[in-house]
């Protein structure tokens, strides 16, 4: 029996090929390398500061051949770590230990005492997460955002003229154009996807309670805050001084409120296109070899529409603990964040699933435009609000009131309407323009609102 069948979590198992991408920023793997990239990233920076004098400076290829340690870690290196960590109980020391054999086998052992010189465990973790998590959000989520977005553009401006009823608590209303119900969706995720990645993550690197205490009693004539803001800034992340032992996460937890609202809207896309298929408006192109039901040969199911519609919620789930939790530590430092954070790749991983189905759900749906204007033009009552706004204009007495009586409770037919119009009393012309007015005409300048999706500036 495969792995994939006996995994516990769906994401390791059905899902796999799904999100296995995400393995590169959130395995146990990807952590011990993002760990050793700031080792040896602060053990670098260590060997280049005026002052400090107990190593001395490394030659390019002795830098170029430490940073190949996390370029091009495998799988051997990343056992080897896997067993120190099992020997100690201790997975940053571990990542320590294991990069003093490094340098005893590069014959660099002079350098070993500037690995995690002065350092907390907190100050390699925070910032191999912080870097972790930045990666994983732009190099994974962003491409399949940006598709989806491409998808959701491309399909409000080409049904941007598609007239359709549209329906407020669930009753006919005002028509609209499918291309601008699309396109509330793309402004929306467009101006929710520009904040996500907008965000510039922070880290650390003061010592044990964020103090500096241990730099400072070996080396004082080292300006240490001077070296921490640039060494957290050569990761290009943004630096904090003013921390407990832990970076607060604050950033990391606008990253997540800001995934979160992501991808709250795409559940209100899912339901949504879910309902326009329902009404028939939608249609989903059939694939010859899958089943839709296992009773009712008839069925195209709006599947992926569901399936993204549930992970985005169990994503959202974690999101929103995440966010209330990660910025909340007793007094200067608990371990309670420690397993909460191996657990964002988990909601990173349903996200990008969700993304996944989306698009292509999206990428299976038809329009069938006779549908859509057959049941805009049987529902002539939407006119009432035309109408008796028309009619305020040529300041007629209550039109609202009139309107009212005409319309609500009723079935009202063209034929029924015209002759209302014809009972009224104003001007041959105000009848005319009346008379002139269909349902499947009456969407306001909602095609031009579709179109405006063109024009970057209005998000």
């Amino acid at each position: 029996m495969t792995y994939s069948l006996t995994a516990l979590s769906p994401l390791d198992g059905r899902y796999r090929n799904d999100i296995a991408e995400l393995e590169a920023y959130f395995s146990e793997a990807a952590l011990f390398r993002y760990r050793v990239r700031v080792e040896i990233e602060y053990l670098i920076m260590l060997t280049k500061v005026r002052g400090i004098t107990f190593v001395p400076p490394l030659e390019a290829s002795a830098i170029a051949d430490l940073r190949s340690l996390y370029r091009q870690m495998g799988d051997d290196e990343i056992a080897a770590i896997a067993a120190w960590d099992r020997k100690v109980n201790h997975d940053v020391k571990a990542v320590e230990y294991w990069l003093r054999e490094q340098l005893d086998q590069r014959t660099l052992s002079q350098w070993k005492e500037a690995i995690h010189f002065g350092l907390t465990s907190e100050d390699v973790n925070n910032l191999a997460y912080a870097l972790l998590v930045r990666e994983a959000r732009d190099l994974a989520l962003r491409p399949i955002l940006n598709e989806l977005l491409a998808s959701l553009h491309n399909f409000a401006l080409y049904e941007a003229e598609t007239p359709m009823l549209a329906r407020t608590h669930g009753q006919p209303a005002t028509p609209t154009t499918l291309g601008k119900e699309i396109a509330v969706f793309a402004a929306r995720l467009r101006r929710s996807v520009d904040t996500l990645f907008s965000i510039k993550l922070t880290g650390k690197l003061n010592g044990a309670t964020g103090s500096l205490a241990a730099h400072q009693a070996a080396l004082p004539d080292v300006d240490w805050l001077t070296f921490s803001r640039a060494f957290v800034r050569s990761l290009d992340l943004e630096p904090v001084l003013l921390t407990t032992q832990i970076e607060p996460h604050d950033t990391l937890a606008e990253v997540c409120d800001a995934l979160k609202r992501t991808n709250t809207i795409l559940i209100d896309l899912c339901q949504d296109v879910w309902h326009y298929i329902s009404a028939g408006y939608l249609v989903q192109a059939s694939k010859a070899d899958e089943v839709g039901s296992s009773t009712m040969p008839h069925k195209i199911n709006p599947i992926d529409f569901e399936n993204g519609e549930g992970n985005l919620g169990i994503a959202n789930a974690l999101l929103e603990h995440f966010s209330r939790k990660l910025p909340v530590s007793r007094l200067q430092r608990d371990l309670s964040d420690s397993t909460v954070l191996r657990n964002i790749g988990v909601a990173f991983g349903h996200s990008l699933l969700a993304y996944r189905r989306i698009h292509k759900g999206l990428g299976k749906l038809g329009v069938d435009r006779e549908r859509l204007l057959s049941d805009v033009q049987a529902h002539p009552e939407v006119l009432a609000e035309a109408i008796q706004t028309i009619l305020r204009r040529e300041s007629y007495p209550e039109p609202y009131e009139v309107m009212k009586t005409l319309t609500r409770g009723h079935t009202l037919t063209q034929e029924r309407l015209n002759e209302f119009i014809d009972d009224l009393a104003v001007s041959d012309a105000v009848k005319a323009e009346l008379r002139a007015l269909t349902p499947e005409q009456y969407t306001g300048l909602a095609t031009d609102l579709a179109r405006t999706i063109r024009r970057r500036d209005i998000w």
